[in-house]
């Protein structure tokens, strides 16, 4: 909604997804909820911890280093966000020997 209202008036887009403007106008004004908020500072230590383990850590060996960093935190947690992020960590490649003695 908050894309379309430019092009269109409210009471219309109000009709058009069954909400009611005040309800719209309540929602708009509601401050940022506090996980929403938290949520935006564990993506920035979540990309540092990465940084730091040289983008080798998986969620668990993540969780044990932000944990040794002061941020406790669920593993599923770190999951989603990495998985919001787009960050996954490198796979070390199997040794395949090409030589047959």
């Amino acid at each position: 909604m908050a894309e379309i209202r430019l092009q269109y008036p409210i009471p219309l887009i109000c009709r058009v997804f069954r909400v009611s403007a005040s309800g719209y106008y309540r929602w708009l004004k509601r401050p940022i909820p506090k996980r929403a908020q938290e949520e935006e500072r564990l993506e920035a230590e979540i990309r540092a911890a990465h940084k730091r383990t040289r983008e080798t850590c998986g969620p668990e060996r993540l969780q044990q280093d932000m944990a040794d960093h002061g941020v406790n935190l669920g593993i599923y947690r770190i999951r989603r966000i990495r998985k919001k992020l787009g960050i996954c960590c490198k796979q070390k490649r199997r040794f395949k020997a090409t030589t047959d003695s």
